[in-house]
C-alpha cells in the first residue's frame, strides 16, 4: 500500500516502540505522542534516521484520559494505531489510576478522530488477552480462547475496595476495548476500527526510556528470573500464552494495511507457556545467567493441563508468522543484559 502518515500513542512505550519501527521500516511517516518534550527527545534516539529525513514527529500529550487530549495530534493523519495505556500494578485507586485513564485514553481519541473522519480511515487499538481471558475458570483444561470471547469482570467489581489491581487491569482492557466496538455502533464513524489483544509480550528493549531500574512489567519479570538464585521457586505462571513484541508490531502493521482486517478483533500468540519453559530457556541458552535462574523441575513445560489460544484468525487473515518461544526469551534476555551494563 501506499505510504501514509500514521499517529501512534504512546509511542515510548514497550510494544509501541516495535511498533513505531515497524510502520517506519515499512515506509510511512509517523507521529508518536509522548507526555513530555524530555520523553520525545529520549525516543528520538532509537531512531534518528527517520527524524533526520521528517519521517518521525512527535506531539506531546501529558494526559490521555482528559477530555480532548488528542484533538491536535489526530489532525492530519491517515491512520490511528492507539497503544497508549496504563500497565501498572502497584497503584494507590484502581478506579483513577487504572480503569478511567484507560477507558477515557479511548474515548478521547475517538471523538477526534471521528471530527476528522474525511482523513482517518482506520483505527487500530492495541487490546489484550485480558480483555479475552475469564479468570474465574482457572486453567481450564480443554478450552480453547478465541475472538468471540469476553472477560466476564464488571467496572464494579474492579473498581470495589479491596480489589486487586490484576483485577482492575483485565477490566480496564475490556471496557476500553468494548468502548471503541460501542461507538462504532453508535455513532457510525467514517472510519473503522481493528483490535488486538495479545496474552503476555516479551522480546527485546528497543524502547529508549528503559532502563534496569524501570522496566515494562514483562520484561522486570525475565530479569527477576536471570537475577535470582538456582534455588529459588519458579513462579507460578499466570497467563498461559505468550508472544513477541516484534510479532505484535507486525499484526498493528497488517491490521492497518489489510483491506478485510476491517471491523475485526484479533488473537496474537505465540503459544502456551509456563515460567518453567522460561527458566529452561534462559539456563540452555544464555550462558551468562546459568547460575543465577532458577532450577526448578526442568524440562517439564507446562506442568499441568491449561486452556488453548487459537491464532489462526491472526495467521489467515493477516498473515503472521510467529516466531519462536526460544528466540523471544534469549532476545530479551540479550538486550536486558546490554541494559544492565548501561546501568
Amino acid at each position: 500500500m501506499p505510504a501514509e502518515t500514521v499517529l501512534i500513542t504512546g509511542a515510548s512505550g514497550f510494544i509501541a516502540t516495535h511498533i513505531v519501527d515497524a510502520f517506519l521500516q515499512a515506509g510511512h511517516t509517523v507521529r508518536g505522542t509522548v507526555r513530555s518534550q524530555s520523553t520525545a527527545d529520549r525516543v528520538k534516539q532509537t531512531f534518528l534516521e527517520y527524524v533526520s529525513k521528517d519521517k518521525l514527529t512527535f506531539a506531546i500529550v501529558p494526559d490521555i484520559g482528559v477530555p480532548h487530549a488528542f484533538d491536535e495530534a489526530v489532525k492530519g493523519v491517515t491512520g490511528v494505531i492507539h497503544t497508549a495505556s496504563p500497565f501498572e500494578f502497584k497503584v494507590d485507586d484502581n478506579e483513577q489510576d487504572i480503569l478511567l485513564p484507560a477507558i477515557n485514553g479511548t474515548k478521547h481519541i475517538l471523538d477526534p478522530i471521528k471530527k476528522n473522519g474525511s482523513q482517518v480511515r482506520r483505527l487500530v487499538i492495541l487490546s489484550s488477552f485480558a480483555a479475552i481471558v475469564d479468570v474465574s475458570k482457572g486453567t481450564r483444561p480443554g478450552y480453547v480462547y478465541t475472538e468471540k470471547d469476553w472477560n466476564p469482570l464488571t467496572y464494579d467489581e474492579a473498581a470495589k475496595k479491596g480489589s486487586s489491581t490484576v483485577v482492575a487491569y483485565l477490566v480496564s482492557k475490556k471496557l476500553a476495548e468494548r468502548a471503541a466496538w460501542d461507538f462504532v455502533e453508535r455513532e457510525r464513524p467514517g472510519f473503522d476500527v481493528v483490535t488486538i489483544c495479545p496474552p503476555m509480550v516479551y522480546g527485546p528493549n528497543m524502547n529508549a526510556t528503559a532502563s534496569i531500574a524501570h522496566l515494562n512489567e514483562s520484561s522486570a519479570e525475565i530479569y527477576r528470573l536471570m537475577t535470582a538464585k538456582p534455588t529459588d521457586p519458579v513462579p507460578p505462571t499466570s497467563f498461559w500464552g505468550s508472544v513477541d513484541a516484534r510479532d505484535v508490531a507486525q499484526a498493528h502493521l497488517k491490521a492497518y494495511e489489510t483491506p478485510e482486517a476491517g471491523g475485526q478483533r484479533f488473537l496474537v500468540c505465540q503459544d502456551n507457556y509456563s515460567y518453567q519453559q522460561m527458566v529452561d530457556v534462559l539456563r540452555e541458552k544464555v550462558p551468562e545467567v546459568k547460575d543465577r535462574v532458577p532450577v526448578g523441575k526442568p524440562h517439564t513445560g507446562l506442568g499441568e493441563e491449561v486452556y488453548g489460544i487459537d491464532n489462526s484468525k491472526s495467521r489467515k487473515v493477516l498473515g503472521l508468522h510467529y516466531r519462536s518461544f526460544e528466540e523471544t526469551v534469549v532476545d530479551a534476555a540479550r538486550s536486558l543484559l546490554e541494559l544492565a551494563k548501561k546501568g
